[in-house]
């Protein structure tokens, strides 16, 4: 376990605040692609379903990299390597301004994503080290809201941004964005607040990572969140990603117009987080797990059937509001798998996830190209509800409420 530093509950808010203006940043760098999808497509003469490849490229290492994270923190500090990490992102986002061709930029995309990859996971542990369980979800969720304002502003000014200035003007404000939240994060460090400080395990060093991970696969409720995690990124965002060349393909939206059309996925999070603590309260984990089910299922639905694209936004919302019902609830349990090394255990959900993500963007692709997003559509409609019936069903024997 990780010793708790003095200092005084605004200071630590403050922390949380920055950590999660870091994680707006990675909001922004996950879904900047999508709206751009169409404009990066027509720009180098391919489908959009290869266009996706820079998503793909983005996902993988982005997962993979994020296992190593609890290593980072433990090394560095979990302030000190989201600000580091974020001061080497902007320099990293700038090869996607210069990529001449679409393998260009799939590379510059695959390059950008290990230094970005640690802030989610590290933001978490960081939580889950200074925060006590019973308002942990809460708290949770108002951190992770940074990452969903970043979500709505990365769509709106993919679509905004590319529309009016090109694709890559959009990846240049997103270099801008990361050094403005190094800057935040390092003035909290300079300043010396004391909950920024590189705080060590009791007894000194742990296991290891690779001890750490085998403490975290020999658990089977771990084994079961790492799973579902997994399962839930492919089945969400392997949908998810396409929205945007659905809305330009099937009724001609400009990018502007797209990008904020898709932006009611952050919209539809940041409800979450403002209404987290009632839900809580009033349905429990089970109930909030369920309901999520529903919610996500008639968003896709309603995106399948939509005859206009008016439908889209409110779906789109939807989907928001229904994802982080269940994703939340995940990451809460998942702050606990692991106590004693809590930066691994996170960081081994987080690189599930985002495993997951690619491998739902690569299995979706060739489905889109032949046939089109309303399959791939349905298909997660029916998927979702699934999901959250076996989540709630584990809970349930776990003796959650």
């Amino acid at each position: 376990m990780t010793t708790t530093p003095p200092g005084t509950e605004r200071q630590l808010t403050a922390v949380i605040a920055m950590m999660a203006v870091a994680a707006f940043c990675s909001g922004f760098s996950q879904r900047i692609s999508d709206p751009l999808l169409p404009q990066i497509a027509t720009d180098f003469g391919v489908s959009a379903g290869q266009a996706a490849a820079i998503v793909t490229a983005y996902a993988v290492p982005y997962g993979l990299t994020q296992a190593f994270a609890g290593v980072l923190g433990d090394r560095l500090g979990k302030t000190q390597a989201v600000a580091a990490t974020c001061a080497l992102s902007c320099i990293l986002v700038l090869l996607c301004v210069y990529a001449q061709s679409l393998p260009q930029l799939t590379f510059a995309r695959f390059i950008c994503a290990p230094a970005a990859a640690t802030i989610i996971p590290l933001g978490m542990a960081y939580v889950g080290d200074t925060v006590p369980y019973e308002h942990r979800q809460t708290v949770l969720a108002r951190f992770l809201t940074g990452m969903m304002v970043g979500t709505i502003t990365g769509q709106v000014a993919g679509g905004v941004i590319g529309d009016h200035f090109g694709w890559r003007a959009a990846f240049l404000a997103l270099s801008l964005v990361f050094i403005l939240a190094s800057i935040a994060l390092t003035t909290q460090i300079m300043l010396r607040n004391p909950w920024t400080a590189h705080t060590r395990r009791d007894g000194g060093r742990g296991p290891g990572m690779i001890a750490e991970y085998k403490m975290l696969a020999a658990d089977p409720w771990s084994r079961f969140i790492i799973l579902a995690i997994f399962c839930e990124g492919a089945i969400f965002f392997g949908s998810l990603t396409y929205i945007t060349a659905d809305l330009h393909a099937r009724f001609d939206l400009s990018f502007s117009l797209v990008g904020l059309v898709v932006a009611g996925f952050g919209v539809g999070a940041v409800l979450y987080a403002g209404t987290v603590k009632l839900l809580v309260a009033r349905l429990g984990q089970r109930r909030l797990v369920l309901g999520g089910g529903i919610v996500v299922m008639l968003g896709y639905l309603a995106l399948a059937g939509q005859p206009v694209w008016q439908i889209a936004p409110v779906a789109i919302t939807a989907l928001g509001f229904g994802y982080y019902m269940l994703h939340n609830t995940l990451q809460t349990n998942a702050t606990q798998m692991l106590p004693q090394a809590r930066g691994t255990a996170v960081a081994g959900f987080s690189s599930a996830l985002f495993l997951g993500q690619s491998t739902g963007v690569a299995l979706a692709a060739p489905i889109i190209d032949r046939a089109g997003a309303v399959p791939v559509f349905v298909l997660a409609a029916l998927l979702w509800p699934m999901l959250a019936v076996w989540i709630a069903r584990r809970l349930a024997r776990r003796g959650v409420a």
